[in-house]
C-alpha cells in the first residue's frame, strides 16, 4: 500500500531528526514551530506549507531536496 505524501514526508522528518539525535521539542525550537506541529507533521496529519518545509530544512540543516528522499 502506498503511503500518502504527508505520511512519507513526516516519516522522512522523523528519520532525519532521529539521525541527528534531536527531540521533537529541540527540532521545534530550531524551526520556530510548536512541538505539537512537529508531532502532527511526523504523524502525517498536517498538510505542510512551503514556508514550513523551508523551516524544517533550516532547522535540520539540510537542503530542501533531502526532505523528499523517500
Amino acid at each position: 500500500m502506498k503511503h500518502s505524501i504527508e505520511t512519507q514526508f513526516g516519516n522522512r522528518i522523523r528519520e532525519i531528526r532521529l539521525q541527528q539525535g534531536l527531540s521533537q521539542e529541540e527540532l521545534a525550537f530550531r524551526c520556530y514551530l510548536s512541538k505539537n506541529y512537529v508531532s502532527d507533521v511526523e504523524r502525517g496529519t498536517r498538510n505542510v506549507s512551503l514556508k514550513s518545509i523551508e523551516k524544517f530544512a533550516l532547522g535540520l540543516q539540510v537542503e530542501i531536496l533531502e526532505l523528499f528522499k523517500f
